[in-house]
């Protein structure tokens, strides 16, 4: 869709939450309207309008994604891709707002790309490496470490000897980790109305409807993934469990010894139960989009 604000360029992120601020918000029967022009018509300013009002609601779920290890700008651009489907295929007489519908396509348009480029458990090849992944951010809670940017060198220590890595390996992954811009960063002095970037976002508050849409997509997030480990025999499930699952993930020496094979061979299976289980999630998210539509 054209005339978007663009999150590349001067400026980059800072500048495109400004952008999207300038959008208002649209009362219901705002919205109800431009949805029939749109539906009935193909109004195509009434789809911009209608995208245009909901990208600071892709901004504020895209935010969420930010530990992923992946560009923020990138995981933004995919849920406003999200976004664009929904209005396509909203129906307003259906009676609910285009933001409860839209947060299923933004997130699955965001957990696909992520899915794509899914480097979270491949980030470090060791157990140690993916020990310090999965522990990295409660450690740092427990010592108070929480702020967004480099560690000091005692709380890198700090993590180097309660995790078991090399200082090197703390400070590699706590940058990849880290994202880009803290939300509670205050905004560019130059930028009109100061504050911090989470203001620049939706409301925070969350009501009943949308803590119940949150807390069924867990439930169905973990269905989905239930069901596609489902489709692994009991020796990948033991393999890929132990491997990308567990909090303290074990060495394919540990499996090669617990199944009587090659370390290679404990790897082989490792990627592949990976593959299926991958591609049974997003067969599954597919399918749950198709049931909204």
């Amino acid at each position: 869709m054209a005339n978007l604000p663009s999150l590349r360029g001067p400026g980059g992120l800072s500048r495109y939450l400004s952008d999207i601020r300038k959008f208002p918000m649209l009362k219901p029967d705002e919205e109800f309207t431009l949805a029939k022009n749109w539906r009935e018509k193909d109004d195509k300013q009434a789809a911009h309008r209608l995208v245009t009002s909901h990208l600071r609601l892709v901004a504020k779920i895209a935010m969420g994604y930010r530990g992923y290890g992946l560009p923020i700008n990138e995981v933004v651009s995919e849920g406003n891709v999200g976004l664009m489907q929904a209005v396509k295929r909203f129906e307003p007489d259906k009676g609910f707002r285009l933001a409860t519908y839209a947060m299923w396509w933004i997130r699955a348009a965001i957990q696909e790309y992520i899915l794509r480029s899914w480097s979270l458990v491949r980030m470090g090849t060791t157990a140690a490496q993916k020990k310090l992944f999965f522990n990295l951010r409660k450690v740092k809670g427990q010592i108070d470490a929480l702020e967004d940017g480099d560690l000091t060198h005692e709380h890198v220590a700090e993590v180097s000897r309660r995790l078991g890595v090399k200082e090197e390996e703390v400070i590699s992954m706590n940058r990849r980790l880290s994202g880009d811009s803290s939300l509670n960063a205050p905004v560019r002095k130059d930028t009109e109305g100061g504050g911090e970037w989470m203001d620049w976002l939706v409301d925070e508050d969350i009501d009943q409807e949308t803590a119940l849409g949150d807390n069924q997509e867990l439930n169905q997030r973990r269905e989905m993934l239930k069901d596609a480990m489902s489709e692994l025999n009991e020796r990948e499930q033991r393999i890929f469990t132990m491997r990308r699952l567990s909090e303290d993930p074990m060495t394919l020496e540990q499996l090669s010894q617990e199944f009587s094979v090659s370390r290679e061979r404990i790897r082989q299976i490792e990627v592949r139960a990976f593959e299926k289980v991958q591609k049974g999630v997003t067969d599954a998210a597919a399918q749950a989009l198709q049931a909204h539509a």
